[in-house]
């Protein structure tokens, strides 16, 4: 069928986009290349003004409406990144804003919304109350809605994307790119597949808010009931009517991540390419870490990494259940002789293995040690698994008995 947007569209959207946006950096994921055998990229959208790539549609957007629009102000729905990117494109243009965000919206991007002079309401659970409320607000105050997917001029904005890759990256044979409501992997696709008609595209989704392939399979968009992820920003429990036939027509699978696939995703970036980016702008990432997604030997690839805002809070809880998947975080259980100075030679082991206690605790009747006895938990850091093997091993050569499951009966 034929889309509601067109390449065309998209090269306006270009033309009213080269003074308000840059043309974002495609980096080689050397580490991923590596690990996969593949030649990866990352488009970097994470960098873009407002963090992700939501001023491309949000500005093409706002520039397009008339002068009676733009005197009754918008409003918007949002998760966060589109309510900034919006914000930032109506204080550009001199527009009232206004954005109804879910009540658990990450603080940083609630704060990013304010800060570029948008009034913010804090409405629902989900990106998808927040919009029933954007709704009442339009009907009540007249504004103008915004909407954050299903809209041929956002559309047209993020499409410009997939102009960037096509001409950085001509040869691309497989891309890879999260989908929310579906706006941007629409846009991206139309650009990509009018010059690049072999490239072959993969969406992924968040398994705990996964619409689409139910809604493809059904031939019209079918909400999830439930959104529970911690990326947030493709928490969409229903994609858009003008997406869903793009996305039928252009993208050639369907894939989900698990949420832990999506923490993994984050360090990997983080550690790796030194790049901070959200849940969803993991989510690429996360397809090819776990296997969901397996380029071909040298496959030219890219994923978009669509958006950096994540709250600081949540990154750093994000790291440390990452190290710890990945073996650098290590729980030992153990007693020492409940009499002063006893836990020294403990700690003093520790670091002869060349490990680090990031905690320690004393446990006593609640574990069912001996009475003579206390318990001793530690997380220590560790370099990888293989060094916390190491390290149990010197310390149950020194007499001490180790335990990283249960606690519950301690030899004397």
């Amino acid at each position: 069928m034929a889309t509601t947007v067109t390449l065309s569209d998209i090269q306006a959207a270009r033309c009213t986009l080269r003074d308000v946006i840059f043309a974002t950096p495609l980096l080689p994921a050397e580490r991923l290349s590596e690990e996969l055998g593949a030649k990866i990229f990352y488009k970097a959208e994470n960098t873009q003004f407002s963090g992700s790539f939501k001023i491309r549609g949000a500005y093409n957007t706002l520039s397009r409406l008339s002068e009676e629009e733009r005197d009754k102000g918008i409003i918007a729905a949002s998760a966060g990144n589109h309510a900034q990117g919006v914000a930032l494109a109506a204080q550009q243009l001199g527009i009232r804003a206004t954005i109804v965000m879910p009540e658990r919206a990450p603080l940083t991007k609630v704060v990013a919304t304010r800060r570029l002079g948008a009034h913010v309401v804090l409405s629902g659970a989900t990106f998808d109350d927040a919009g029933a409320m954007a709704r009442q607000q339009q009907e009540e105050h007249g504004f103008i809605p915004i909407h954050a997917f299903d809209d041929p001029r956002v559309i047209a904005g993020q499409g410009t994307i997939g102009l960037e890759l096509a001409e950085t990256l001509p040869n691309l044979d497989l891309l890879i790119v999260p989908i929310g409501g579906g706006g941007l992997i629409s846009g991206i696709a139309i650009a990509t597949k009018a010059l690049c008609p072999d490239l072959r595209i993969i969406g992924v989704q968040a398994a705990g808010c996964a619409p689409v392939p139910n809604s493809l399979a059904a031939g019209e968009p079918i909400a999830v009931p439930t959104a529970h992820t911690i990326a947030d920003g493709i928490a969409v429990k229903c994609p858009g009517e003008l997406t869903l036939p793009i996305i039928h027509e252009l993208v050639d699978e369907i894939v989900t991540v698990e949420d832990n696939e999506i923490v993994l995703a984050i360090a990997h970036v983080v550690q790796n390419s030194r790049m901070v980016v959200e849940g969803a702008g993991a989510a690429g990432v996360a397809a090819l870490l776990s296997g969901k997604v397996q380029p071909n030997p040298n496959q030219v690839t890219a994923t978009i990494l669509c958006g950096g805002n994540i709250d600081g809070n949540l990154l750093s809880r994000v790291l440390e259940q990452a190290m710890a998947r990945q073996g650098r975080y290590l729980l030992v259980y153990t007693t020492v002789g409940d009499w002063p100075g006893n836990l020294a030679p403990l700690i003093n082991k520790v670091a002869e293995a060349g490990a680090n206690v990031v905690d320690i605790f004393h446990r006593r009747a609640a574990w069912l040690a001996p009475v003579d006895r206390t318990g001793i938990e530690m997380v220590l850091e560790v370099r990888d698994k293989a060094h916390g093997q190491t390290v149990i091993e010197h310390l149950e050569s020194a007499g001490y008995y180790i335990n990283q499951g249960a606690y519950t009966h301690w030899p004397r």
